[in-house]
């Protein structure tokens, strides 16, 4: 156990300071938006069954009259999934708390909540780039092919985009909200496109890329969306993904159309902060001397269609 003290969190003597801490560098979580949620009831199973209704064949022959066509037999697909646990917490002082001049508890609630949200993006990231749906930048064919200078350009967004449509994936229509976590609210039809900031600055060179800042309705943008470059909407995280190529580190843009994933958590458990004053653990803490405050998630991603993504794999400018 790693107890948080003064050590870590100096005692202010004869020393005046803003009590305001440095706000630490927070990647904006983008990973979970786009997700079709699907919570399960508490205290019945952790396990969950997406299901996706498979489209029928279209009745190209006609009818013969007064004769009963054989008609069709609906087809379904199953993804399971199993929700788990998550969480982590500090362990804070009580000289700490009584010495520091910093609101210690109310800071280490909102690093905890950057903490958690930080890594239930990232676990749901690496399921959504996981997909099977891949293209490779230029001329390459598998991830140690690609080379420094194989960037996303127009021509890989639009290739993209027709892989989708081939597919009959349908733009995204709406977006869970971020003040609750649950609900959803409409958006501009669009495919969505996760982008990394050195992406950002190439895309910016193509020939067709619009700012955000010159859409016609700039209000309407996402948090965090840059641009738009034919029917794709970007959004800019220092969470999208990377992975080590044999040339260079290739970065892994996903274009999403709706369905593609969907993500459940338990109802009830989803996040909690949970404090333990000082004092609370009994004869394990005689003197009073160690609170702690941590959180705790149920949460579980899982690809729903793989037709209904492009992870394109590229290399950035140096």
């Amino acid at each position: 156990m790693s107890d948080t003290t003064t050590t870590q969190v100096p005692a202010a003597v004869n020393v005046f300071y803003d009590r305001s801490l440095l706000k630490a560098a927070r990647p904006l979580l983008v990973h979970l938006r786009w997700a079709q949620v699907r919570d399960l009831p508490r205290n019945q199973s952790g396990a969950i069954r997406f299901r996706r209704y498979d489209l029928l064949t279209a009745a190209t022959t006609a009818l013969s009259e007064g004769i009963t066509p054989s008609g069709s037999q609906l087809s379904i697909t199953n993804v399971d999934a199993t929700v788990a646990q998550y969480g982590d917490f500090v362990t804070l002082t009580d000289y700490l708390q009584f010495t520091t001049l910093d609101p210690i508890l109310t800071e280490t609630a909102d690093l905890l909540g950057q903490q958690a949200g930080n890594t239930l993006d990232q676990i749901a990231r690496d399921v959504m780039v996981a997909g099977s749906t891949i293209q490779y930048a230029s001329t390459a064919t598998s991830t140690d092919t690609v080379s420094s200078s194989m960037k996303l350009t127009r021509q890989e967004v639009r290739e993209a985009v027709r892989t989708l449509q081939g597919n009959d994936a349908r733009k995204i229509t709406r977006m869970m909200n971020a003040t609750d976590g649950f609900n959803t609210s409409p958006i501009n039809a669009a495919f969505i496109g996760i982008i990394s900031h050195s992406t950002l600055y190439d895309l910016k060179n193509e020939t067709g890329w619009i700012p955000v800042e010159e859409y016609a309705n700039p209000k309407d943008a996402m948090e965090g969306e840059v641009g738009a470059l034919d029917d794709v909407r970007f959004v800019m995280t220092t969470n999208a993904a990377t992975t080590t190529g044999s040339l260079t580190t290739v970065h892994l843009t996903l274009i999403l159309g709706a369905e593609y994933y969907g993500i459940s958590r338990i109802s009830g458990e989803a996040m909690k902060n949970i404090v333990k004053p000082l004092g609370s653990a009994g004869t394990a803490d005689p003197l009073d001397q160690r609170a702690t405050s941590g959180w705790k998630a149920t949460f579980v991603a899982k690809r729903l269609n793989e037709n209904f993504a492009v992870r394109i794999e590229h290399a950035v400018s140096a």
